[in-house]
């Protein structure tokens, strides 16, 4: 019980949701909906008490241009990606200033130079937290956030190590590149309840404020500070400190744009978040007494965060089980009535980032109607060779 702690467990349907012309549609479908988008674009500038500058919105979720634009066309400019190809989508689509929140290297960092020739105007920034990383941006206009490790354990300098984020500070400064502030990705927090999740946020965040004095000490300026995805977002919006600095503080969730059975448990009601992205899919088979089975298996709808993978909207008395490949059983309660052979049913995704990026279209719908269908744009990654390779490798036959 305790995995699902941020789980959640129902939802009601609203008509809102509904696909009136879903004869033609072939499950499983991404669903995405404009006006709940909207909403929650709204519900976030709200909270941010309508400064769209200090959100550094996380493209992973978003991944559909349409989605980009929706965001750009409500003010919304700072962005941040962990893939060259949510980072050429973003440029392509016309945000002006992107972080590339994952350490690439190699053919990666060539790809990010490349792209960063192609969109001189938009300014490009990138994760380093060690020299060798610093190296390979050298006579590059790009900019560098430091990355800091806040408990994590996936990417970063520990934040105890001050005097090693002093000196590649220093380092970037004397390698001749733009030291544009750090980044502090605090999502270890997703399991813990409240007031615990902000009071263990709060304290790593004093411990950040001090690297920031000790830069500042080592006459090192600290542009920016980058913190929060989705589960922290409230931690950082409570944290004072962050609202009286001599630095731009931007939080980066992503998720909230589309929303997920955990993030709509995780975050306070009152906060009017709604799903904005659900999976249709139809029950195919009955094949056992108090189980049906329908056609969205993990191929359709994440299984990283775990079972169950989502939940089934207006339908608490379905439970979903362990998926395969293209196949979701789903326990019926004792007395519930099962749903038919051939009925639709919409699944609100555990974690919709992972879910989004499984589909190569989506279904656009607004007010029961399929207004069009919009590729995932930065779905996966780009090809695996760099442009100037692609010519010299013979392509194998199918």
């Amino acid at each position: 019980m305790a995995a699902n702690k941020f789980l959640l467990q129902e939802f009601p349907w609203h008509n809102r949701y509904l696909v009136s012309d879903d004869n033609s549609v072939l499950t499983p479908a991404l669903v995405v909906y404009p006006a709940q988008i909207e909403s929650n674009i709204r519900s976030t500038l709200n909270l941010l008490a309508g400064n769209a500058d200090r959100w550094r919105a996380h493209i992973k979720t978003a991944k559909l241009s349409f989605t980009l634009r929706m965001l750009l066309d409500r003010g919304v400019r700072h962005f941040k990606c962990a893939t060259t190809l949510e980072l050429f989508q973003a440029c392509e689509n016309g945000a002006t200033d992107v972080l590339v929140a994952y350490p690439v290297m190699g053919a990666n960092a060539r790809r990010v130079r490349e792209i960063k020739e192609n969109f001189r105007r938009v300014s490009i920034s990138v994760l380093a937290e060690d020299a060798e990383q610093l190296r390979q941006w050298q006579g590059a206009d790009i900019g560098i956030f430091l990355d800091i490790n806040p408990g994590m354990n996936r990417t970063g300098i520990e934040q105890s190590s001050r005097k090693r984020v002093v000196d590649l500070a220093r380092a970037v400064k004397q390698a001749g590149l733009e030291f544009r502030g750090l980044h502090y990705y605090d999502g270890q927090f997703g399991a813990v309840g409240e007031p615990e999740r902000t009071v263990a946020a709060h304290a790593g965040y004093d411990q950040l404020m001090e690297l920031v004095r000790d830069l500042e000490l080592a006459a090192l300026r600290v542009p920016e500070i980058v913190t929060a995805g989705t589960p922290a977002f409230p931690c950082s919006l409570a944290y004072e400190a962050f609202h009286s600095a001599n630095f731009i503080h931007r939080v980066s969730p992503g998720t909230i744009v589309y929303n997920d059975a955990t993030s709509l448990a995780q975050l306070p009601e009152p906060y009017g978040y709604v799903p904005a992205a659900l999976v249709l899919t139809r029950v195919v088979s009955q094949p056992h007494r108090g189980i049906v089975t329908c056609d969205a298996g993990h191929k359709a709808v994440s299984a990283d965060a775990g079972v169950p993978t989502c939940l089934v909207m207006g339908h608490p008395e379905l439970t979903p089980l362990s998926p395969s490949e293209e196949h979701l059983p789903l326990a019926v309660s004792e007395g519930a009535e099962a749903p038919a052979i051939g009925d639709l049913l919409y699944l609100i995704p555990r974690h919709v980032c992972p879910t989004v990026n499984n589909f190569d279209a989506a279904l656009i719908v607004q007010n029961g109607r399929i207004e069009s269908v919009e590729r995932v744009s930065a779905r996966g990654h780009e090809g695996p060779l760099l442009g100037d390779l692609v010519a010299d490798v013979q392509t194998p036959r199918s």
